[in-house]
């Protein structure tokens, strides 16, 4: 009888690495949730606000209005004037009323460079506030 000899395999190696699938996948999970979440709890934040009694308004300022119609003819107060006479009119208005308001009122159909225009001028004739006039917007 011949006795061969019987090979050993080497003992397995255990394996020492760290398995980084799972953790990854538990990861990419919290971070999903946290990106859903995020802009949810932002939106909900409830807050107390203080209540404070507040003061009457205060009385209108003097204003004065300029209009622009859709054809370019320059309006104050609804009184139609020449090209060169409303930057003298807004000068002398902005001298004896250094607090006035000026309301721009411009049509829809009016050129940008136009209103920024009789803005400058405003502004050159010596007025510091100036509103815009709109109509209301019809509820959706």
């Amino acid at each position: 009888m011949a006795f061969g000899r019987l090979e050993r395999r080497a003992r397995p190696v255990p394996f020492s690495d760290i398995n980084m699938t799972p953790l990854i996948d538990v990861m990419l999970v919290l971070l999903v949730l946290f990106i859903v979440t995020a802009p949810l709890m932002a939106a909900r934040l409830p807050l107390d606000l203080p209540r404070v009694q507040a003061d009457a308004p205060q009385a209108l300022r003097s204003a004065l209005t300029l209009s622009v119609k859709a054809d370019g003819q320059v309006l104050l107060e609804d009184q139609p004037i020449g090209e060169a006479d409303w930057p003298l009119r807004l000068q002398q208005a902005a001298r004896e009323d250094p607090a006035a308001e000026l309301h721009l009122r411009a049509d829809a159909r009016v050129p940008y460079g136009r209103v920024a225009e009789l803005m400058a001028a405003a502004r050159a004739a010596g007025f510091a506030r100036i509103g815009f006039a709109v109509d209301a917007a019809a509820p959706r």
